[in-house]
């Protein structure tokens, strides 16, 4: 009987302490929210700017269809844009002073591609705490034919991307892009693309 006291003695305590253990490090509880919007097919209208030449700057319109496989990952079928150029002051001036002739100067004219992308962020955030907007980033990578002005040439992309739903039909899209492209007159370079687009999704379930 003594031993049995002992022992309920012994425990009581252990167990308050236990209790009171508990409260103060309740452990890690985790909560993940599903999409309040989700994409199925895609339709994007876009324009964009090709800033990195020195010698002019393209801007350009850009259609394109996108089919969503999951919450994570998509394939950007098909896309397609129409460049126009503006003549920066250098290529002014060396075409005055120099005498430089124009078709020296290569120049996108348009360009078709397909992309895969990959959406590994999705979130909501506050704004002023009086409305809510709910976004996603994305990683994509893909192959670009461009129309210079002197002939096709194949290029390699990647990129990332930044989303903002207004509503499960429409959101906003803005994509920077590095295209590395290939010649067989010159050593590969560089043709930088950003675009923000009109996004138009159809079928969602939610």
């Amino acid at each position: 009987m003594k031993h049995t006291l002992l022992l309920l003695c012994l425990a009581v305590p252990s167990a308050a302490l236990a209790q009171i253990d508990a409260l103060e490090n309740p452990g890690s509880v985790s909560a993940i929210q599903e999409r309040a919007f989700r994409m199925s097919h895609e339709l994007t209208l876009g324009v964009g700017s090709l800033p990195l030449d020195a010698f002019y700057k393209g801007f350009f319109a850009q259609v394109s269809y996108t089919y969503h496989f999951t919450d994570s990952f998509a394939w950007q079928v098909g896309r397609g844009g129409y460049s126009y150029s503006l003549k920066t002051g250098l290529r002014e001036q060396l075409e005055k002073d120099f005498g430089v002739i124009p078709t020296v100067f290569e120049e996108v004219q348009y360009m078709v591609g397909s992309d895969l992308l990959w959406k590994p962020f999705y979130g909501k955030a506050a704004v002023l705490n009086t409305s809510v907007i709910y976004f996603e980033t994305h990683l994509l990578a893909g192959a670009t034919v461009f129309k210079f002005t002197n002939g096709f040439k194949p290029a390699l992309n990647l990129g990332l991307g930044f989303r903002i739903f207004q509503n499960k039909v429409i959101s906003y899209r803005l994509d920077i892009t590095d295209n590395i492209v290939f010649s067989l007159q010159q050593k590969p370079f560089n043709v930088m693309s950003i675009q923000l687009m009109l996004a138009l999704n159809f079928g969602a379930t939610e």
